[in-house]
């Protein structure tokens, strides 16, 4: 929430509005005075690190009688202010229409009679000068502030992943000590109407089970009826049998049975003990769930939304319906702010009806295919032989690791492996890419092997930047480093060890990896197979994909150390840390670092560094140093930051040399120092972000390949022609090149996208897509750094103009 009264209140400087913090909620629109505060650009500094909400929040129960909406239209007209940004979750958003509707009456009321009843002293009343420009109209934009993610008509709300980072965390801890103990632990989380929480937090720590509000147990009712006490006991008696030494359940505050009777952990305990003798114990996370320091995906969500809400204040008229920012595909939205809460409140109304496919129709698409994907990666066991494929259809699939490590590479690789072996395919994992596979460095996975691995950073499989080798007739290829494999060898392997199908997890490499392979097809059938590339890179540099496996991992362990540097340099006066971050040839990790960090500005390979950039970010700092010097209201100078991607002018504008040459410029009004965080970026254990991304298209991707093999020859067929693990494939098995791919995120869709069409989009020499959707926040960085806002300080009777050097 702060984030965004950070880019709401810049914003708004920038555009000419003048900016208000109505502290405590209603309550504080209510009470007035000193609860209604205008706001400068130095307010709502260092904002971006805090939790919660520093302006408050409260339940205000006279905001809801029409005598607490007067005396609330009567501070606003006081203050001057004619709209309302409002941050908060389907009553916050209702109530604030509510005013909106009556506001023309309530300004009469004002006028004509002030304010004076039995449960507020008299106040006052309105003029017909000051009430005039505000009677007719009040404007009110909002924003949805909620951790359970519970509103329609947004795919995300702000909270929503810092919560669930919470969860994680906990659960991650949790997980060890299980395994230490061989317990079974229950942990509750929020959601009371709606299971994103709940139903997230499973598939990032592979829990067992999952009680959610929208889907009660049991899942097979023709089963078990509404016994759910059994079907628990049975599927985890079952777990337990294969080796699993922990046992994790998740209920969320609002599990129901299909009775709609509550499911407290306390029953769950009972069910436990009594049916398994299992011992179990029971852990409630709270409002610990609401707290600690954003993430890095939160900050980004509420700064662009805060952005579009000022935007959408300027451009609303009397006979605009209120509008309520979202984010749908990707992008931000506006829509009817009341049409988006009566779908929300139409899931509870479901649920309470037992219309339970109605409450999850009513979820965004994603929901569904989480869920989905949870029940058959991890509910295998319930009903055995349920998800087999006949004989004649089952595959011999090989999953390798391909390019630097990135957060999610093992998560990934579990969901894959379980499908594969819930529906009778036989999965091999590769060890260290295309140098492992020709050293028969090649291991069948199964169900124990994969223990532990949603959420294990780095890579199990081990990989490697081996590629094979590019053939001198097709494009040219900027592989890192020289260490090439031959494609015959490559081949020769493939078949030996009789692989149908191909999953690569990996970056950049591991594109071409695959499209070496598709272009090569005529002169090795071997790689007539399904081929699929699951994009899994720090530097989300892949083509074909918004979003790649890992960048959110490194995303956050950015914005983790440039809060730290904050401190430092917060803490040294006018100090400015040049922070080198990775990506290759790829800005986004500067870029989005830059934006949920607060840096001054970023330099990426994209647009290089040139002395005209260096020279304007010198007179920049410069003037804001002199200004929080110079000026009384600012006891301290504020500590900055500039992010620099590794391959920005590399060969001349090294982070030494900017960091040197900010330095000398700053002529002693400021200090540089340089931290380069490199492969810490790489490490840690993957965000829930990239835990989800990896199960949703590691799901896909086994799709993908079942119906592509299904496309090819009958495996009849294939069983005659393979007899010999040496047999050729036929070439007439890929015709069209759809066989080899790159799965991607594209707005809310999953895409598969060829390898050679994706040619066309793609930069071989710099190793990056040709257009990225977040090339244009690199501005809003400089926008919300001040760079273009000129403000007036008045310094004894002389006016600094920011835009030049003092």
């Amino acid at each position: 929430m702060n984030a965004a009264v950070r880019s709401i209140t810049r914003m708004a400087l920038q555009k000419g509005c003048t900016p208000f913090a109505i502290f405590e909620g209603y309550q504080g629109l209510v009470d007035g005075g000193e609860y209604i505060k205008q706001l400068g650009w130095e307010d709502v500094q260092g904002m971006l690190s805090v939790g919660g909400t520093s302006i408050g929040t409260a339940r205000c129960m006279a905001f809801r009688e029409r005598a607490g909406r007067l005396t609330a239209a009567f501070n606003l007209v006081k203050n001057g202010i004619d709209a309302l940004v409002v941050i908060g979750g389907d009553g916050s958003l209702t109530g604030a229409d509510k005013l909106r509707g009556e506001w023309k009456g309530l300004i009469d009321e004002l006028v004509q009679t002030g304010v004076m009843t039995s449960l507020y002293p008299w106040t006052g009343r309105l003029t017909t000068e000051e009430s005039a420009g505000l009677r007719e109209n009040l404007t009110i934009v909002g924003l949805v502030g909620s951790i359970d993610n519970d509103m329609s008509s947004t795919d995300i709300t702000i909270g929503a992943v810092t919560s669930l980072h919470r969860i994680c965390e906990s659960l991650d801890s949790l997980t060890s000590t299980a395994l230490s103990h061989q317990r079974a632990f229950i942990i509750e989380v929020m959601g009371r109407h709606c299971g994103w929480l709940g139903l997230m937090a499973a598939i990032s720590v592979g829990a067992d089970w999952v009680f959610l509000p929208e889907r009660p147990p049991p899942l097979n009712s023709a089963k078990y009826g509404s016994d759910w006490q059994t079907e628990l006991c049975d599927y985890i008696g079952k777990q337990r049998a294969m080796g699993n030494r922990k046992t994790i359940i998740i209920v969320c505050e609002g599990a129901i049975d299909n009775n709609l009777a509550p499911i407290r952990p306390e029953d769950v305990k009972t069910a436990l003990e009594k049916g398994l003798s299992l011992d179990s114990r029971i852990t409630t996370l709270g409002h610990v769930q609401r707290g600690g320091t954003p993430c890095a995906y939160d900050r980004f969500l509420a700064t662009v939304q805060g952005v579009e809400a000022v935007n959408a204040v300027l451009r609303s008229t009397p006979e605009t319906p209120s509008p309520m920012i979202g984010m749908n595909q990707n992008k931000i939205t506006a829509g009817p702010l009341l049409e988006a809460v009566k779908l929300t409140k139409s899931v509870a109304d479901a649920i309470a009806s037992k219309d339970f496919k109605k409450a999850m129709d009513l979820r965004d698409p994603d929901f569904n295919a989480a869920y989905n994907a949870y029940v058959e990666s991890t509910v295998h066991a319930l009903e055995p032989g349920a998800n087999l494929l006949p004989e004649g259809e089952r595959l011999r699939i090989g999953i390798m690791h391909v390019g630097a490590p990135a957060g999610g590479m093992n998560a990934a690789t579990r969901i894959a492996a379980r499908l594969c072996l819930n529906r009778g395919h036989s999965c091999i994992g590769i060890r260290n890419g295309f140098a492992g596979l020709i050293r028969d460095d090649i291991v069948p996975l199964e169900y124990r092997d994969l223990h532990g691995w949603q959420v294990r950073g780095g890579s199990e499989l081990g990989t490697s930047r081996a590629h094979p080798q590019p053939p001198t007739d097709g494009p040219k290829l900027h592989v890192v480093g020289d260490k090439f494999v031959d494609l015959g060898l490559i081949a020769y392997h493939l078949q030996k060890h009789s692989i149908d199908a191909l999953l690569i997890v990996g970056g950049f490499e591991a594109y071409t990896s695959i499209l070496t392979m598709a272009i090569s097809r005529k002169n090795y059938p071997a790689f007539c197979i399904p081929m699929v590339h699951l994009p899994a890179t720090v530097s989300n540099n892949v083509p074909g994909t918004d979003y790649s496996v890992g960048s959110d991992t490194a995303l956050n362990a950015i914005v983790d150390s440039c809060d730290r540097l904050k401190l430092s340099a917060n803490a040294n006066k006018g100090r400015v840390f040049l922070v080198e971050v990775q990506g290759g040839n790829c800005g986004y990790l500067a870029v989005m670092g830059g934006l949920v960090a607060g840096a001054t500005n970023v330099y990426i390979p994209e647009e290089g560094i040139s002395l005209d950039m260096l020279q304007h970010d010198v007179h920049h700092l410069t003037n804001r140093y002199t200004v929080e010097k110079r000026t009384k209201k600012h006891k301290r100078a504020e500590g900055r930051l500039i992010l620099r991607a590794e391959e920005a002018s590399a060969e001349t504008y090294t982070t030494e040399v900017v960091s040197n040459i900010l330095r000398a410029e700053g002529r002693g009004l400021f200090d540089s120092r340089t931290a380069i965080l490199g492969h810490l970026q790489q490490g840690n254990v993957p965000s829930p972000l990239d835990r989800i991304r990896a199960t949703r298209l590691a799901v896909d991707c086994i799709d993908w390949i079942q119906k592509r093999a299904a496309h090819g020859r009958s495996r009849d067929q294939e069983s005659s022609s393979r007899s010999s693990p040496l047999a050729a494939f036929p070439a007439t098995y890929c015709p069209d090149g759809a066989d080899a791919c790159v799965i991607g995120v594209r707005g809310a869709d999953v895409v598969f996208t060829p390898v050679e069409e994706l040619l066309a989009e793609t930069d071989l020499k710099a190793r990056r897509g040709k257009v990225a959707w977040w090339m244009n926040l690199k501005e809003l960085i400089r926008i919300l750094a001040k760079h273009e806002y000129v403000e007036h300080d008045d310094l004894d009777g002389s006016r600094i103009d920011l835009t030049k050097q003092d």
